[in-house]
């Protein structure tokens, strides 16, 4: 492991919740150094230890990733007992990340203006599916439905289908990257204007709709609702996944007059350029159906790296459709060392994706993979809160561990 100080290092976050949302947050700050305690329950755990695609011995290979660089410790939070551990914890904190149903903290005593009393300058993450506030707030809402009400499934598959789904959790870790960002703005104000934490409150369908472009005026102030358009972006044009002679695809973005040239020639065909049917961006748009015949005749007849390399010489951008096996071994991947083999002690060397993004003074890094459960009890309950051994057993005993 580097020796390089981490931008992070010396604060400490506190992550409570479980399944995505919150914990990638987490992720994403103990990636640059922060000090994560992950709060889970007694006996079970988070679900994310057995979601997932398991090994033959059983170990789930998603916990090793939403869990690394974090410390786990038990903590029965339904518990008044747990509840006063768990503010005693909280008080040593910086940052505390939630995830749970809007109101909940409340109900264990721990609401922000109570958990502020003991730590005036925390700041709380909170990540939900329709934020803290509104009519919606009381409702269960899960990655999926803030994908749909916030606007990228209506826009997501071909217009004769049924909205499709990403095949990732979209929703939970758009949300939890917000919250990041989120975490990060409130403890700058908090050290340069007046010392006072924050809450900084997510939800899960408006981090959605944060990336949905120009959407929204196109509708209120043309009547324009963007709907699903296959593989293609309407007027865009050329820039479309195009077959090739080995049954695979390639994506090849040759929209921009400039770069459309640069493709023309590259196909054999430089008056394509000059036609007035395709020598401008709007003309391509209009005609982008006849454009993607004429590339498609000509990559049905090359196999995907004929067809790459012709596009690398000629600068127009195109790229393969990368599987888990194209980025192993791809050596672009391996020069920025985009995945990291890292020491788990039940698996062995576990890949995962590296941290992003690259700081080139003080980067992150991937130090652990996700701990077994209660690991740092003895650590976090001993040396931070300063309880004996006895105590620590007796509330093992009594199920507040």
């Amino acid at each position: 492991m580097s020796e390089t100080k981490k931008p992070l290092e010396g604060l400490r976050v506190v992550e409570m919740g479980s399944l995505l949302a919150g914990p990638f947050c987490g992720q994403l700050l103990g990636d640059f150094g922060a000090e994560v305690i992950k709060v889970e329950p007694p006996g079970k755990g988070d679900p994310m230890r057995v979601w997932g695609r398991h090994q033959k011995n059983g170990r789930t290979l998603w916990w090793p990733v939403i869990a690394r660089n974090k410390k786990s410790v038990t903590l029965n939070l339904r518990e008044k007992e747990g509840q006063e551990i768990a503010r005693s914890l909280i008080a040593e904190a910086d940052v505390l990340v939630e995830n749970f149903r809007p109101g909940t903290m409340e109900r264990w005593g721990m609401g922000y203006e109570e958990l502020r009393e003991a730590n005036p300058g925390l700041v709380m993450v909170r990540v939900s599916g329709y934020g803290q506030t509104g009519p919606y707030r009381d409702r269960a809402g899960f990655g999926a439905i803030g994908e749909a009400m916030g606007g990228i499934r209506h826009v997501t598959g071909f217009p004769d289908a049924a909205p499709p789904r990403a095949g990732i959790s979209l929703g939970d870790s758009l949300a939890a990257t917000f919250g990041a960002l989120g975490a990060l703005t409130a403890l700058y104000s908090r050290e340069h204007n007046g010392g006072r934490g924050q809450i900084v409150d997510v939800g899960i369908y408006e981090a959605v709709l944060s990336l949905m472009e120009s959407t929204i005026p196109e509708h209120a102030l043309t009547g324009h609702t963007r709907g699903r358009t296959g593989t293609v972006l309407p007027f865009v044009a050329p820039s479309n996944i195009y077959p090739t002679k080995d049954d695979d695809y390639v994506l090849i973005a040759g929209n921009a007059d400039t770069v459309f040239g640069r493709l023309a020639d590259a196909l054999g065909h430089p008056e394509w350029a000059e036609d007035e049917r395709y020598s401008t961006h709007h003309a391509r748009g209009e005609n982008m159906g006849e454009l993607d015949a004429m590339i498609s005749a000509w990559t049905k007849e090359r196999v995907s790296e004929e067809v790459l390399e012709a596009m690398a010489e000629a600068g127009v951008p195109s790229g393969k459709i990368f599987t888990a096996e194209d980025m192993m071994a791809d050596p672009h991947y391996a020069a920025r060392e985009n995945i990291v083999e890292v020491e788990d002690p039940e698996i062995g060397n576990i890949p995962m994706q590296n941290v992003v993004p690259k700081l080139s003074e003080t980067p992150g890094e991937v130090r652990s993979t996700g701990p077994s459960l209660g690991e740092h009890n003895g650590e976090v309950y001993g040396k931070l809160l300063g309880l004996s051994g006895e105590e620590i057993s007796a509330m093992e005993y009594r199920g507040v561990f």
